[in-house]
């Protein structure tokens, strides 16, 4: 199969980018399940109904959250509606809303797409270690699921890495999101699962983490209240990860950053072109 992970949308130059390009991408590399971190959407605090829809309609084939899930409130009712749309597995129970589901994808593969947050400088939830071990034992790779996608989304690369080699061999793809900065350390882990400790965002780089950068400066230099932080509406760039998998197992066999777009270099999976 043919994975693609998006990294967090954030604001308006976030969404266009991934409307813009993802449906040509989509085809072009005859993706068979496009996952994208919608947390930061709209305008850089949560996700409304009709941008999740148009991120869906672009290609994704499911959307996941964050810390920042219920920013619009709307969030908290149109999620228990939208199958698609997940939030962190180790929420309490209770929280509207799911933090897996085996997603049915257009080619007929079934895809668990889990969804956890960090406890490091992160808010205080449930063990996000147990949580995915609950979702990916009562669905295991190769047997239910033709590909798991595991976002970490967390603070500590530390807590990232950690899960990562906790998955090794049980996931497709573990790949964290969260602090907006694309890392280097894309790879195929020694038991098969890809793994990346950061997908970056999709949105304008000339920013910081795709916020207008006035407001976030005169924060460090000053250290007192101020205006509310808008998103950069620069030109956006698609960042993310793109993954090969072995049919028969599920696991990883090629892996390869995304980035296209300005400000950052550009790469892609040049085994698909």
């Amino acid at each position: 199969m043919r994975l693609l992970f998006l990294g967090d949308v954030v604001g308006r130059a976030g969404r266009n980018v991934v409307v813009e390009r993802l449906p040509h991408l989509r085809d072009r590399w005859r993706l068979d399940c496009v996952v994208i971190n919608g947390e930061n959407s709209a305008g850089g605090f949560g996700i409304t109904e009709a941008i999740c829809d148009d991120l869906i309609n672009a290609g994704a084939d499911a959307v996941t959250l964050g810390n920042h899930s219920w920013d619009q409130r709307e969030t908290l009712v149109f999620i228990e509606r939208q199958s698609r749309l997940l939030r962190p597995v180790n929420y309490p129970p209770g929280t509207p809303g799911r933090g897996a589901n085996l997603i049915d994808t257009r080619g007929g593969h079934r895809v668990l797409v889990v969804n956890v947050m960090g406890r490091l400088y992160m808010d205080a939830l449930d063990d996000p270690f147990a949580a995915a071990d609950r979702e990916l034992d009562a669905c295991p790779l190769g047997q239910v699921a033709d590909a798991i996608i595991v976002d970490v989304h967390a603070e500590a690369t530390s807590e990232k890495e950690a899960m990562g080699h906790h998955l090794d061999g049980r996931a497709s793809l573990v790949v964290g999101t969260h602090t907006h900065v694309p890392t280097a350390d894309h790879r195929v882990l020694p038991g098969g699962t890809a793994y990346m400790s950061d997908a970056g965002m999709c949105g304008d780089y000339d920013s910081i983490l795709g916020m207008q950068k006035e407001e976030p400066i005169r924060r460090f230099l000053q250290k007192t209240p101020g205006s509310r932080l808008e998103p950069a509406l620069g030109e956006g760039t698609l960042s993310g990860i793109a993954v090969e998998t072995d049919d028969h197992t599920g696991l990883a066999t090629r892996v390869s950053a995304l980035r296209l777009g300005p400000h950052l270099e550009e790469t892609w999976p040049r085994f698909w072109d």
